[in-house]
Parts: C-alpha cells; sequence; structure tokens
C-alpha cells in the first residue's frame, strides 16, 4: 500500500454568515492542527451554488469566511487557504467520481433528505450530487484526515467508500482512505433559542445564534438570554442527558475555555443560571470579540483577503495538478 504524506483538508460554505457553530466545530480545531500535519482549507463556493445565491452576496461571503479564518489564527504562511472555485481541479475530479459513485449512495445521504424535504424534484442536480464533489475535495488533495462534525461523518463514509471502488476498479491503491477525525466537546454547536436544532446562519432569530461579527455586547445579551431550564447544574455530566439547552452552554463553555465538559460541570455544580451565564457570557466575549474586532479589519480590505485567497489557489493547485492528471492517466483519458 502507498505510504500518503499525513494531511488535513476541510472548508466552510460561504452562505449566510459565519456563527459560533462554525467557529467552534471548525475552525477553532483547525487552528489548532495547525502545524500537526501539513493543512488544506477551504470556502467552497462550488458548494454554495448548489441553492441559487446572488453573485455579489455570494463574493462578499466568501470574504466574509476568509476573514473569520485569518482571525482566528488560520496563518496562510504555514496552511493552504483558499476559494474552491480557483481551483478548477475540483469541479473535474468530482465529475470522474460522478462515474465512479453509485446512485443508491446518494440516496442514502441523509442531509440531502434533511435540506431537499418534500422538494426533492425540484432541486438541483447539484444539491443531490454534492456528496461527490465533496469527496473530490479531499481526495485531489490526498488527505488522510478531515475534521468534521458527526453530522458530517457521512460524507467522509462516502469519500472513502469513492476512494475505495475506483481504486478497486483501477486496480490501484492510489487514493487513501480518509479518516474522519471528531472530537472535543462542541463539534456540534446548537441553537440558543431550542437546544434541540443546530445553531444555523439560516434561523428565524438572531437571538438564536452568535455571528462571529456580533460585538461584545451582543454577544454577552445573547448568553445571558439564551434559554435553560429552572434545574441548577448537576454534578455530573449524565445529569444533562434530558437537558439539550443546559448541555449545549456547558459544552460551549467547554470549548471556549479548553477544558472537558465534565470539568466544567465538576466546577459548577449546583451553580445556577445566574451564576453560569453570565460566566459564560464573559468568557465568549473575551474569546470572540477580538476574533469579531479583527474580522472587521480585514473586510475593510478586501483587496488584500483576495490578493491571500489567489496566493493560496497557487499553492492548492500545485498539489492538486498533478493527482488529478495522475487520475486521469490511471482512467484512460487521452491527453496530448
Amino acid at each position: 500500500m502507498t505510504d500518503f504524506t499525513p494531511r488535513v483538508f476541510s472548508g466552510i460554505k460561504p452562505s449566510g454568515g459565519l456563527t459560533l457553530g462554525n467557529y467552534l466545530g471548525a475552525i477553532k480545531r483547525w487552528v489548532d492542527m495547525q502545524g500537526q500535519m501539513e493543512s488544506i482549507y477551504c470556502v467552497v463556493d462550488l458548494h454554495a451554488v448548489t441553492v441559487w445565491q446572488d453573485p455579489a452576496a455570494l463574493k462578499t461571503g466568501t470574504r466574509e469566511i476568509a476573514a473569520g479564518m485569518l482571525a482566528s489564527g488560520i496563518d496562510p504562511a504555514t496552511s493552504v487557504l483558499f476559494n474552491q472555485s480557483q481551483v478548477h481541479q475540483h469541479a473535474e475530479l468530482s465529475w470522474v467520481f460522478n462515474c465512479v459513485a453509485r446512485v443508491g449512495w446518494m440516496d442514502r445521504m441523509t442531509q440531502f433528505k434533511d435540506k431537499a424535504g418534500s422538494n426533492a424534484q425540484k432541486v438541483s442536480l447539484g444539491l443531490y450530487a454534492y456528496p461527490s464533489l465533496m469527496a473530490a475535495d479531499i481526495l485531489l488533495y490526498h488527505a488522510t484526515h478531515v475534521p468534521v462534525g458527526e453530522d458530517q461523518k457521512q460524507h467522509v463514509e462516502l469519500t472513502r467508500d469513492i476512494a475505495a471502488k475506483f481504486n478497486h476498479d483501477f486496480k490501484t491503491d492510489f487514493f487513501p482512505m480518509t479518516e474522519p477525525v471528531i472530537d472535543g466537546p462542541a463539534t456540534r454547536v446548537m441553537n440558543l433559542r431550542d437546544g434541540s436544532k443546530k445553531m444555523s446562519k439560516s434561523g428565524e432569530s438572531d437571538m438564536e445564534r452568535i455571528n462571529m461579527l456580533d460585538d461584545a455586547d451582543t454577544i454577552a445579551k445573547k448568553f445571558k438570554k439564551a434559554k435553560t431550564d429552572p434545574a441548577p447544574l448537576p454534578e455530573t455530566l449524565e445529569g444533562l442527558k434530558d437537558r439539550p439547552e443546559a448541555r449545549n452552554l456547558v459544552d460551549i463553555y467547554a470549548a471556549l475555555s479548553d477544558q472537558t465538559s465534565e470539568a466544567v460541570i465538576a466546577e459548577y455544580a449546583g451553580a445556577g443560571w445566574g451564576r453560569f451565564k453570565p460566566a459564560l457570557a464573559d468568557l465568549a466575549v473575551d474569546k470572540l470579540a477580538p476574533i469579531s474586532t479583527e474580522m472587521r479589519r480585514l473586510l475593510d480590505d478586501p483587496a488584500e483577503i483576495d490578493r491571500l485567497l489567489g496566493e493560496g489557489a497557487e499553492k492548492a493547485r500545485a498539489i492538486a495538478a498533478p493527482i488529478l492528471d495522475r487520475t486521469y492517466d490511471i482512467v484512460g483519458f487521452l491527453r496530448s
């Protein structure tokens, strides 16, 4: 078997704003992984257009996601940072994988069912087939590790299925079996008004989420007004089993303070929300307000963001091009 260079790939879609869920579930973990292995991070704008996007808003959103990554600590000198549409090899490898993946595999993708709902016959073909593009995003760089939330694990499993079938069909071991990296106390951050729902950019109320561009006063206000239940915090994590809003706030505190949720419960066992929520608000302001301030500074200079993304795209193409070329050779495409 081929020995693959340890390499991490992950990306965020630029539709809507950047939330605390994106930060704790993805970007903070990416920052922590920098230096551990080669790191490639991407604004996946090709994925965004599976539903219609206003072109101007798509550009603005792409810059905002990039600004959020940079402000959070993604270092373009250490990691490769770019937007997906500037590297045409993503779309090209995706077509090869469309011809490797099976329709039945796509039918099992729960996220498509959740997004399409009863309207499945009217959504774009791209929304149906985007897991194949996601596999191309990963395997185009021979990425060995992908940090994901629990809800994205199925896509990494599909990536492994596509890699295995390609390798089997063409009698090669060209693509790696990518491993999902699922760890940390807040890999899935929930809605501040309903702990049964994921924090979303598109929720009805702005009070449901922490936006990464929120200022200090807004961050504090949202946490202090977050929905809770009447009971104090328990002495063990097990005591939060049927208390989704309480568990969500404890997990957020743990992630922001780089502790385990068990350690947070040990510190605040028996405490009421009148003590815990102000402490969480202070912690969140301390950790997040500097990021929002830096994001706004970066967004005041869009040309610099564009320059950094362009340089990152050049680095990404340097890795991707030979892998796509070899893929084409394996498949048998004639290249003059």
